[in-house]
């Protein structure tokens, strides 16, 4: 998934960057950087682990200038080798640029193999590598119908060229030494909006959330196919592809990665996970006592059951905050111990009570399992698992670290066969259906839902 920032004007970038990582850590947890332009030079800092842990005082200190960008990743293409921390940095004729990246190019093996073959040297094994190789190595003019400010003459073609050849999820963001420029695919499957405070800095971020944390208001999402450079003779948008997209925005944003109080695709994500929560009460009236969320992720759509059906909700599950998400870790026995470090039951809430559990989805069944095992050894008398998503059957090329069916329990088993693996006394999903009509409450929206049907918009 990972999250990228960026920011314009302001004398502060590094530690204003440095804010707006720290806001989007839900992202990625594995890595950090930031690079920042003085005007002449650009400088990075990387390193692994949470961004209060790469970054020190010193460091911002050390990173002057006023245009940055930063990057938190979460490991999909590539894996977690330290060479593919972002942003990385190249030098070539045309100049010296840095770019993060949040998504996956599903071209990315073909092109890099065809890039070898012509004598390029890859230093690391992210999909983001292809997009410098692509720039530098572009001599392609712009496109026809494109009116090139005289700043963007030398730089944007090689953007745009690189955006002609990929295929799949990119929401971009490349630093040069007095350009910031946003770049997003014309599907518009990962988010990406612009700010500005009161002061007339602009910021691009992966989510709202990222806004707030430095009081800057939003103003608009980045367009599906729009490249927006900011620079000290203002703001501009191009739109090279010849060819409009319908829009597929990743709907798992709004199941489980972005925070409940971002803004993103124009909505928020607080109340369409209430609304899922809702509508999966609708679907299926369950006897019970209590409803307990599975916490963080599940809350909103719990208490969006709750109120539909009536049921109180309780806190039957305490989580411990100073442990990551479980699901982006990038190991399985990561996540495993992750489970037990996070939750733990509240007895004298489960204890001879029948629960119905709401989380926001079941990928591959593992934290399920061992959640319904800690309540039943807390005293639940049943436990009835629903979910506020339908089942994960099919990998996401986009961005989501399940790069194969054996890794999705929904593939591989019925409903009937996970209810058993994991132990619970019924286990539902929400509709298909239900989930897109709660998501599109507010605004008709395209939506990639391929890891719930199969039906990919791009390979």
């Amino acid at each position: 998934m990972c999250g990228v920032f960026g920011v314009f004007n302001n004398t502060a970038a590094s530690h204003m960057t440095f804010l707006g990582l720290h806001a989007l850590q839900h992202r990625g947890q594995e890595s950090a950087g930031i690079a920042v332009s003085d005007g002449y030079n650009i400088n990075l800092k990387l390193g692994e682990g949470l961004v209060t842990r790469v970054f020190k005082q010193e460091d911002l200190n050390d990173l002057k200038g006023d245009i940055g960008i930063g990057h938190v990743r979460y490991s999909t293409a590539g894996g977690s080798d330290p060479k593919n921390i972002q942003p990385f940095f190249a030098h070539f004729y045309g100049g010296s640029f840095a770019i993060a990246h949040n998504g996956n190019l599903v071209n990315a093996g073909q092109i890099r193999t065809e890039l070898e073959k012509n004598g390029a040297i890859f230093r690391s094994t992210s999909d983001t590598e292809v997009f410098v190789h692509l720039i530098a190595k572009s001599k392609e003019p712009p496109p026809s119908h494109i009116m090139l400010h005289k700043n963007d003459v030398d730089f944007l073609p090689l953007v745009f060229s690189a955006m002609s050849k990929v295929r799949g999820a990119y929401s971009l963001l490349i630093l040069r030494e007095k350009q910031l420029i946003a770049v997003r695919d014309p599907y518009g499957f990962r988010p990406l909006v612009l700010g500005k405070n009161r002061e007339g800095s602009y910021f691009i971020a992966s989510e709202t959330c990222a806004l707030d944390i430095i009081d800057a208001e939003y103003l608009r999402d980045i367009k599906p196919g729009e490249v927006l450079v900011i620079d000290d003779a203002g703001m501009r948008s191009y739109f090279p592809l010849d060819h409009a997209e319908n829009p597929k925005k990743c709907i798992f944003e709004f199941v489980y990665f972005a925070r409940p109080d971002s803004l993103i695709f124009q909505d928020w994500v607080y109340e369409i996970r209430k609304e899922m929560g809702r509508t999966l009460a609708k679907e299926y009236k369950v006897d019970a006592d209590y409803v307990v969320p599975v916490l963080d992720s599940g809350l909103l759509a719990a208490m969006g059951y709750s109120e539909q059906s009536g049921i109180p909700l309780e806190i039957g599950l305490i989580r411990n905050h100073y442990v990551g998400r479980s699901f982006i870790q990038p190991k399985q026995e990561i996540r495993d111990l992750s489970v037990r470090l996070k939750l733990n039951p509240v007895r004298q809430v489960i204890e001879g009570k029948k629960l119905i559990v709401i989380d926001d989805s079941l990928v591959r069944g593992t934290t399920s399992k061992k959640i319904v095992s800690m309540l039943r050894r807390a005293g639940a008398e049943e436990i009835h698992l629903l979910l506020s998503s339908p089942p994960v059957v099919s990998p996401c090329y986009y961005g989501i670290d399940t790069p194969t069916k054996e890794e999705l329990i929904a593939a591989n088993k019925t409903v009937e066969e996970i209810k058993e693996y994991i132990g619970a006394d019924s286990l539902y999903y929400l509709s298909l259906k239900g989930m897109i009509e709660s998501a599109n409450k507010h605004r008709q929206k395209g939506f990639c839902t391929a890891c719930f049907d199969g039906n990919y918009p791009v390979l």
